[in-house]
């Protein structure tokens, strides 16, 4: 009950300037979720409640509810700091259960009126968690505001594993024009070897941008898929109108740079970066394509 984790999927060091490309996948109560929307460095995709066949929620939320693991007293302020003493809180726990039971028992319900899960899953929003791929270079003002005594507890813990996922990163160095790519393995890149060089990186890049957009509709990890299925994902998200663009921003190419002092490094590609630092993003690439 109540999951807060964040683990690397990858890491990649920019050879010439050191800067690093984290991607982050983490499991958190949807509670917190809007927090850490605030943060416009971060490009993210996150399992929704549009995609999530009801059935499929509640077991989901049935399997692993949030319930507070921190019970503050009401008082002034965003910050609850004393906490309920043991009967109170055995009580509130009460309610709470009493809420969570309610929404399971009326999501069905509902559910069977006809109406779309986009609807109904709103009903389980308050104890259910979700599922996020998040890629950044730019961690520090996320760990200052989040890791600290006055963020919302459970944030705070979120913002723990994160720092905990990228301090224990495993980080390999790309040089300029080598390519990022979430979710892709070298079993995946020794299974379409015969392909050659050029193919092999294409379909690579398929891979991990469908296998980010699968969050959409996961509950929980597991982002395995052949290439052909990969193949009808990444096609279905490039011409839809408007493109669905946002899986494409965590495969990136670390850009050719420069040092010039005293202002640092000149990039080749400055503007595809986006929100990240010394990396192109492959959804920049398509739109300036476009």
């Amino acid at each position: 009950m109540t999951t807060i984790t964040a683990k690397s999927i990858l890491a990649s060091r920019h050879a010439v300037t050191g800067t690093v490309l984290h991607t982050i996948l983490a499991r958190y109560p949807l509670v917190i979720h809007a927090e850490l929307m605030t943060h416009r460095v971060f490009s993210r995709n996150a399992a929704s409640a549009r995609a999530i066949p009801v059935a499929k929620l509640i077991a989901d939320v049935e399997a692993d509810p949030f319930v507070p693991l921190v019970w503050t007293k009401n008082e002034r302020g965003m910050q609850g700091r004393d906490v309920l003493d043991k009967s109170e809180e055995m009580t509130a726990r009460d309610w709470w259960s009493i809420a969570y039971e309610d929404a399971i028992v009326n999501a069905q319900y509902l559910a069977k009126t006809g109406a779309h899960k986009q609807i109904v899953n709103r009903l389980l929003a308050p104890f259910a968690h979700i599922t996020v791929v998040i890629s950044s270079t730019e961690w520090d003002g996320f760990l200052a505001q989040r890791d600290h005594a006055d963020a919302e507890p459970h944030m705070q813990m979120l913002a723990k594993e994160i720092r905990n996922a990228l301090d224990w990163a495993d980080v390999q160095t790309l040089q300029p024009s080598e390519w990022h790519l979430p979710f892709v393995t070298e079993k995946d890149c020794s299974e379409h070897t015969d392909i050659g060089v050029v193919l092999q990186l294409e379909a690579m890049k398929v891979l991990s941008v469908a296998r980010c957009a699968s969050t959409s509709y996961k509950t929980v990890d597991g982002f395995d898929m052949t290439l052909d299925r990969a193949q009808e994902i990444y096609d279905k998200l490039l011409n839809a109108d408007p493109i669905h663009a946002s899986p494409f921003e965590h495969v990136a190419r670390a850009d050719e740079a420069v040092e010039c002092a005293p202002c640092g490094y000149y990039y080749g590609n400055q503007d595809q970066h986006r929100n990240f630092t010394g990396f192109c993003q492959l959804r920049a690439m398509i739109e300036d394509e476009r």
